[in-house]
């Protein structure tokens, strides 16, 4: 609820600070005062449009601000939206500001931060509902009306039941979205697979060969020239040549001149031994060599076959990523999305028929939900046709409006098929006709003013227990009603000031009598300039107040003020 209001600066207020209690508040005082301005003032922090005209004159900017204090399932939901936008601080309350300067610059403040004023406005409106001449009445919003009724139903076990399954069936048609894309292109895209499947597994990868081939081939490709190189190394180490005598002869003729030394000095055994090993050695590479030229082959067709397999090679590295290990990565993807598109025809069939089945389930339970609300729509209407009743709206007429859009897509409903939301089957809307041959329209197209102030008394009083906005605030609601009227709105704004906190301007003694707590606006010219005051009425002066409202302060009209707040203390049991 709204626990503080700061006005500075704004229209005629030059300076106010308001405390307001919970229950009904109610203000009163001559026209022209400023009643309707601290209103306005409240729709700055709500969100509504505001321009230079609400600045005082002759100052920079106008400023308002005010405090909520959030309990209960408001706090839910007012938490989640600061939540969302990085603004909560305070858990149990939040700050909303507006300023307004001269030159036209406008700025929103939600707990001390500047914020869009759609973000303040989505805040605004979960917090109060302005009944008047500046408002936006919640009511008055069709996306509402089916929200309320539900409420009011008490339909939420259906409704959850309802929700689920849409949201089951939603998730199966997007399902089934993706796999029409895949069944679009599913023959070309199979066949596609089936290719490059084909081709990479007839080349029979394997990761390592293709550097032995090319090992290979570099072999073959200098055959000549590794066997003329064998042949000189032969010959130098084991064969020898013309003008020289063979390694192993040398190295062995060596080995018995040191064998002899060694003989005669020991010291050079080692040398001996060196030698020999040596030997062992260089007979060890000559056999090597011999056997490696003898396995030298000049083969072309072993080297056609091997650049055409190197061939392949770069033609499967060129299409399926650079390399071999790449390729068969492709292939054994392939192989998963092939089985996927071969299977989609199928695949399409069995979550049809999952949809036809959530389907006839939605039908079922929206069936129920809509007889739920069909059976709520009537308690609705009857409910508030009596409150209207009550407030000299004889003639008037509510109608809770269900009705089915069809559709070839929706849900089949004994043979007619007909849209459907996450909501159910329903449009629903509410609907008046004030007077009758008029007809029923819809809220908003209902006559302004206290009409339908009054209107939205009856709908709040009707639906107090299920409407979570904490603040609701009627101007003009008096409007066109007399004193013995004025008694029945002020029990009914007392009543529902039981559930939500409820701020009135009222020019009805009668039902200023019913307040909580009340203000008296007042207008005060000093020094050439006005500014409006607010006092507090309690005791004595509230008698005053109600009298002057009745006429001038006589001691009949001050003998009717009392009796007037002695009946109101007695309808309210107020002592």
């Amino acid at each position: 609820m709204l626990e503080e209001l700061h006005i500075h600066d704004f229209a005629i207020i030059e300076d106010l600070n308001l405390q307001f209690n919970a229950g009904l508040v109610v203000f009163t005082g001559e026209t022209g005062a400023g009643k309707s301005i601290i209103l306005d003032a409240l729709g700055a922090i709500l969100g509504a449009r505001v321009d230079t005209t609400s600045v005082r004159k002759g100052a920079d900017r106008a400023i308002v601000e005010g405090f909520f204090r959030l309990e209960g399932q408001e706090r839910e939901l007012i938490n989640s939206l600061l939540e969302r936008e990085g603004l909560l601080e305070e858990p149990d309350g939040l700050w909303l500001g507006r300023e307004i300067r001269a030159e036209g610059r406008t700025i929103a403040r939600v707990n001390g931060r500047t914020v869009s004023l759609s973000v303040q406005s989505e805040i605004g409106e979960a917090l109060v509902d302005v009944h008047g001449q500046t408002e936006h009445l919640s009511l008055l919003k069709v996306r509402t009306h089916r929200d309320l009724l539900d409420r009011f139903a008490h339909d939420q076990d259906v409704l959850g039941l309802y929700q689920a399954q849409f949201k089951e069936w939603a998730v199966l048609v997007k399902k089934l979205d993706e796999l029409h894309a895949i069944e679009k292109t599913a023959r070309d895209r199979a066949d596609m697979l089936k290719y490059q499947i084909q081709e990479i597994s007839e080349a029979r990868i394997k990761v390592d060969e293709e550097e032995s081939l090319a090992q290979e081939r570099t072999r073959l490709v200098n055959a000549e020239t590794l066997s003329t190189l064998s042949q000189s190394a032969l010959a130098l180490l084991d064969e020898g040549t013309e003008i020289s005598s063979a390694a192993t002869d040398l190295l062995g003729q060596a080995g018995r001149d040191l064998a002899e030394l060694a003989r005669i000095d020991p010291q050079m055994q080692a040398l001996a031994q060196q030698i020999e090993d040596a030997l062992s050695s260089v007979s060890d590479i000559a056999y090597e060599l011999r056997g490696y030229l003898e396995e030298i082959e000049f083969n072309p067709n072993r080297l056609d076959q091997i650049e055409e397999r190197l061939d392949l090679f770069n033609r499967l590295k060129r299409k399926y990523g650079g390399s071999l290990a790449s390729a068969l990565t492709h292939l054994e993807a392939s192989v998963s999305e092939l089985e996927k598109v071969e299977g989609v025809d199928e695949q399409i069939g069995e979550v049809k028929e999952k949809i036809s089945q959530m389907k006839q389930l939605l039908c079922e339970s929206g069936l129920v939900l809509s007889d739920q609300r069909k059976l709520a729509a009537v308690r609705l209407a009857e409910g508030v046709e009596q409150q209207l009743h009550l407030l000299e709206m004889e003639k008037a007429r509510f109608l809770v409006s269900l009705s089915e859009q069809e559709s070839d897509q929706g849900l089949d409903v004994n043979g007619r098929r007909f849209a459907f939301d996450a909501s159910g089957l329903d449009q629903i809307e509410f609907l008046i006709e004030t007077n009758p041959g008029e007809g029923f329209k819809p809220l908003a197209k209902t006559a302004s003013g206290g009409e339908t102030s009054r209107l939205m008394l009856a709908l709040k009083s009707v639906l107090a227990e299920v409407d979570h906005i904490p603040t609701l605030v009627f101007d003009e609601i008096d409007s066109g009603i007399g004193g013995r009227v004025g008694m029945t709105v002020g029990d009914m704004l007392w009543n529902l000031g039981r559930q939500h906190q409820v701020l009135c301007v009222t020019h009805l003694p009668q039902l200023a009598a019913f307040g909580d707590q009340h203000f008296h606006v007042s207008k005060r010219s000093e020094n050439e300039r006005t500014s409006t005051q607010v006092e507090q009425l309690m005791g004595e002066a509230r008698v005053e107040e109600l009298a002057a409202m009745l006429g001038a302060n006589t001691p009949v009209t001050m003998e009717s003020a009392r009796e007037i707040l002695n009946t109101v203390a007695a309808k309210t049991s107020k002592i």
